[in-house]
């Protein structure tokens, strides 16, 4: 019996290894190659022993484009999650804590809006944006970016809050405090955990947004997985050592932050 047990574990590891190999496979090709020169990247068969060059990351960083999409993907991504977080978290426990009419129909809308493709909403906010005068301007991006955020946050803070025990509640209102100081001062504490540990996932999904700000940005306010994806489309030579070196600085910020979302991931999947 123990035997059969090792023997599974053995077969448990193997598989787990393959699939990790094959997960991480693209992104280490990536990473090797955004330090390949461009005869290296091409040849065939494959280099898995080179000799490294930061000559694709210097140009990178020396393209006013890419800075330029980073200094406002730097800007928009923020602002965006701080507005989400001021108007989605009170709302989010509004309906996990008061019931009133339509409240379920209300939150089957706000869920149905993560459902919607972005191609259903572009085309709106497109034309929205252009009558408004606002078409590639850093405000229309942070509003777009902000509906995202604010449904994406209600709809799952819902959750969090119904996780605050209610008779920390019903104590708190027994002293004499105000359903906002309730709000302010216990729910909101007890469930900051695993808030935070959603903030960085909408962080993570704002960031990485690349269809809308695609569509509704063309040069002040373009962000930095649209300046990215330009270096496809320039001239008839893909610089395919660019592009993987602007695809690395583009994912250091959303792993920077994942190693802090998997501490709070316990926190944000704990859910009576």
């Amino acid at each position: 019996m123990a035997r059969l047990n090792y023997g599974r574990d053995i077969f448990y590891k193997i598989i787990i290894i393959l699939v990790l190999l094959i997960a991480l496979a693209p992104i280490l090709w990536m990473f090797l190659s955004s330090f390949k020169s461009r005869v290296d990247i091409i040849s065939y068969p494959p280099k898995f022993i080179f000799t490294p060059v930061m000559d694709n990351y210097k140009r990178v960083l020396q393209m006013p484009t890419l800075m330029h999409g980073l200094r406002n993907s730097l800007i928009i991504v923020p602002i965006s999650l701080l507005l989400g977080f001021i108007f989605g978290v009170p709302v989010g426990y509004i309906f996990a804590r008061i019931k009133f009419k339509r409240s379920a129909d209300l939150r089957f809308f706000i869920l149905s809006l993560r459902f919607m493709p972005p191609v259903a909403v572009a085309l709106p906010f497109f034309l929205i944006w252009m009558r408004l005068r606002l078409l590639d301007s850093i405000p229309a991006v942070i509003f777009t970016y902000l509906t995202i955020a604010i449904s994406t946050m209600i709809w799952l803070t819902i959750e969090c809050f119904k996780q605050v025990p209610v008779e920390c509640e019903e104590a708190a209102h027994l002293e004499g405090c105000t359903q906002f100081q309730v709000f302010s001062r216990i729910a909101l504490p007890l469930a900051i955990p695993s808030i935070l540990g959603m903030c960085i996932f909408i962080f993570i999904l704002l960031w990485n947004e690349f269809f809308l700000a695609f569509v509704i940005t063309s040069q002040r306010a373009v962000t930095m997985p649209v300046a990215s994806a330009a270096f496809a489309v320039v001239g008839m030579e893909v610089p395919w050592g660019q592009i993987c070196a602007s695809v690395i600085l583009l994912s250091i910020p959303p792993l920077i932050l994942s190693y802090f979302f998997v501490k709070f991931l316990p926190y944000f999947f704990k859910v009576n």
